[in-house]
């Protein structure tokens, strides 16, 4: 999802209660000439002003803030509010990583390390951060309602996924791939599956370094089953999730073990989603899942089509549930996708695969 808005200029309120950082975000932002900080305050509450009498088209947000919280602040402007929100965290405090990942829950859209007051205009950080701030602001975000409301007539979808049209096949393993708006999506499609599930998963999320540790921790509260950071030479074991370290392609070796590399950079990523699928397509022959989740650009998309080619059951994650259209819409643009479906269907299909093993 490259930002489209030619010449419109974007307006950010920046929330960080250090002066010094809260500076330099200003400074960062504003060297770019379609971006205009139009406030900057240091609290939640003061947060919650502003939002609403300046409207920004995104927010920049601390999570450790005094009184209320950024985490706190980003539900009740979700709720209040509805903005585009990132949060721009400090990637050493544990207790920051946490709630970083807590607050994309109640509806951030990424996350992002702080920038150091060493920063250049041509650090890798600061670039990365004015494009992220350019994408983001086109997400089109809804409301997220209270914890405390009832959202009457809800109700789980049914289980009638049809996989007649599945080839009479045993699956052995399941490759997932995500960027923006992946790390709900798969704490989503996790928690979605019992603890008598079968199959190993690989998981490649694009990620900014040094919050993978804070990532699978989270997630691993939410599965019933492992979740861990793929190690070197590591057996892949049934009914355990392995996701790719931060600056390491993962893949599967010959042996059929993991298999970490410090590859060149697969559409300038690393790790990539499509090297974990090439892996996968040398390494099973058709027992293979693949599923490709809402994020940018367009890793992985060529290399579910080449799975789905190959006999492989391959899934993409259909548009009104993705955070970003990108890589599963240009993968079902290919024709590569078996199934297109939400997370939660996503879950059921997989429940569904594991039965065969």
């Amino acid at each position: 999802m490259p930002f489209s808005g030619d010449n419109k200029i974007i307006s950010v309120l920046i929330v960080e209660d250090s002066p010094v950082v809260r500076d330099l975000l200003i400074s960062i932002l504003e060297s770019d000439p379609q971006i205009r900080v139009v406030g900057a305050v240091e609290s939640g509450e003061a947060a919650l002003r502003e939002v609403g009498r300046l409207h920004p088209d995104l927010i920049t947000m601390d999570v450790i803030l005094p009184g209320m919280d950024g985490l706190e602040a980003t539900r009740r402007i979700m709720e209040e509010f509805p903005t585009p929100i990132l949060i721009v965290s400090a990637v050493w405090v544990s207790t920051e990583v946490e709630k970083t990942f807590r607050a994309l829950e109640a509806g951030a859209l990424a996350v992002l390390e702080k920038p150091s007051v060493a920063s250049s205009e041509d650090d890798v950080r600061t670039r990365e951060l004015i494009r992220a701030v350019k994408v983001m602001s086109e997400v089109k975000v809804v409301r997220r309602w209270s914890r405390n409301t009832r959202m009457e007539g809800v109700i789980s979808p049914p289980d009638d996924l049809d996989i007649t049209k599945v080839p009479q096949q045993r699956f052995d393993i399941v490759a997932i791939g995500a960027s923006t708006g992946g790390p709900t999506v798969l704490k989503t499609i996790l928690s979605g599956l019992s603890e008598n599930f079968t199959l190993p998963i690989l998981i490649v999320q694009h990620m900014t370094q040094g919050f993978i540790g804070g990532f699978v921790d989270w997630l691993s509260r939410a599965a019933h089953y492992p979740v861990s950071v793929a190690v070197q030479g590591q057996e892949i074991c049934p009914g355990h999730a392995y996701v790719a370290p931060d600056g390491l392609q993962m893949g599967i070796n010959s042996f059929g073990k993991i298999a970490l590399t410090r590859g060149e950079p697969d559409h300038g990523l690393c790790p990539s989603v499509s090297h974990l699928f090439r892996s996968v397509l040398q390494a099973y022959e058709k027992n293979a899942v693949g599923v490709l989740l809402t994020g940018m650009g367009r890793d992985g998309a060529y290399e579910l089509k080449v799975m789905k080619d190959q006999g492989m059951m391959t899934i993409a994650q259909n548009k009104e549930s993705s955070v970003v259209f990108g890589m599963p819409g240009e993968a079902i643009g290919m024709n590569a996708a078996s199934y297109i479906l939400p997370p939660e269907r996503i879950a059921q299909m997989l429940i569904k695969l594991s039965s065969r093993r």
